[in-house]
């Protein structure tokens, strides 16, 4: 079951309830806009990650060694496309789970990274022998 799912609405209706009680309207009104703001600040950042990854080819990365040292078990796919600064090469079906990337550098080594609900799970490293 996805926590975050039911979690976070209920967060934001509890502090929505907590800032009428304390302040009323502008208790409510504060609040919203900080959701605003944040909401903003999260697309802002997903447009300027998917922009630096449109300006360079599909599934290439620089070392394919320091993506396979930095990556962490239950990032997002988001942030891994930041860490590579481009999209991954799709290599399991569309819109199947789990999904499976992969990112190559000039040397053909490759990072295959598998996700499962945008998160990742494992990732491997194949080196040319």
């Amino acid at each position: 079951m996805n926590f975050q799912r039911y979690a976070i609405p209920l967060v934001a209706i509890a502090l929505m309830v907590w800032a009428w009680q304390i302040w009323g309207g502008m208790g409510v009104a504060f609040v919203v806009s900080a959701g605003v703001m944040w909401a903003l600040l999260h697309f802002t950042r997903m447009v300027q990650t998917m922009s630096r990854a449109s300006k360079r080819p599909i599934g290439f990365v620089d070392s394919a060694v320091m993506l396979h040292a930095k990556l962490k078990p239950g990032v997002n796919l988001l942030h891994v496309i930041a860490m590579t600064r481009a999209l991954g090469q799709l290599e399991s079906e569309a819109n199947a789970q789990p999904e499976v990337f992969s990112w190559r550098d000039g040397t053909d080594s490759v990072v295959r990274c598998v996700f499962v609900q945008g998160k990742l799970q494992s990732w491997t490293l194949d080196r040319p022998s």
